[in-house]
């Protein structure tokens, strides 16, 4: 499960102090939709490794002057278009092993 890239396995403490944000900024950043970390039976919010990934290029456009908001969009944008190359090249994987 901690290979998993997409397991919760991240306190808000910890999620800050890895990433260099507050946990105001994390929470800033779930109420922006970015990330919605995972909340556990007693509520606390867990965050997984992709979302400090997100979270972490956040804090660094902000830093650079970038708006929340704006800073948000630009991070799902990126976050689609690697996802949409990792699928293209799987695609194209699976075309050259039919075509041998």
């Amino acid at each position: 499960m901690f290979g998993d890239d997409d397991y919760p396995a991240y306190t808000m403490g910890r999620a800050a102090e890895i990433t260099g944000a507050t946990q105001d900024f994390l929470r800033r950043l779930d109420d922006a939709k970015l990330i919605t970390p995972f909340r556990s039976a007693g509520g606390h919010r867990r965050y997984s490794r992709h979302q400090l990934r997100l979270a972490a290029r956040a804090r660094e456009l902000v830093d650079q002057g970038t708006a929340l908001e704006a800073a948000c969009r630009i991070i799902t944008l990126e976050d689609q278009l690697e996802e949409a190359l990792r699928q293209n090249q799987q695609y194209r994987r699976q075309q050259e092993g039919g075509a041998a």
